[in-house]
């Protein structure tokens, strides 16, 4: 029933693009660790950047976990489920790098995503992919997406980029295993 792809062609591409929501999970070394899955809203936040290459943007958040993983080990995987339409799942496993906005390489990647920035991005995860699969999806719900919810956007452009640096300092230093995430200062 699954399969296995040697890179993200243009009809997966489409199909990726168009999931409102995918999940990241990440792990530390560490056997007794938090593994981590968080979900992301995809308002054009999502981009394939080449044929074993995929990148997003990391809004702000309460935890660090993702970029304190990929610090550690680079271990990433990226799953879309299919929640209307043919059902389906896509894997996307690879390795991880944090490309932070002060990084030369954050510009060039930027202009792969189609959406606007605001002040609440923390960085560009990119992807390079080990292993790209899909497989049924058929115990996944059908459920209908109404809308994207604005509270992100509200929160960040209230606090601004300063209350957002000052987030960063108090809240992304260390993940829950106290694993280095951004170094603020």
């Amino acid at each position: 029933m699954g399969k296995t792809f040697e890179l993200v062609d243009d009809r997966m591409a489409s199909w990726l693009a168009d999931q409102p929501v995918f999940f990241v999970a990440t792990a530390p070394l560490s056997a007794d660790g938090f593994v981590n899955c968080s979900p992301k809203g995809n308002r054009g936040e999502f981009a394939v950047v080449g044929p074993r290459s995929v990148a997003y943007l990391d809004q702000t958040g309460s935890g660090i976990e993702t970029i304190a993983h990929l610090r550690e080990n680079g271990r990433i995987v990226v799953m879309f489920c299919a929640f209307s339409g043919p059902p389906r799942i896509v894997r996307l496993h690879g390795t991880g790098r944090t490309i932070l906005a002060e990084s030369p390489e954050f510009d060039p990647l930027a202009k792969h995503f189609d959406c606007d920035f605001g002040v609440g991005v923390r960085s560009i995860i990119r992807v390079d992919l080990t292993r790209i699969s899909d497989s049924c999806g058929f115990g996944v719900p059908l459920m209908t997406f109404d809308e994207h919810r604005p509270t992100m956007d509200q929160w960040s452009s209230r606090k601004g980029p300063d209350g957002i640096r000052q987030y960063w300092e108090h809240k992304n230093q260390y993940s829950i295993d106290q694993l280095r995430g951004l170094d603020v200062s």
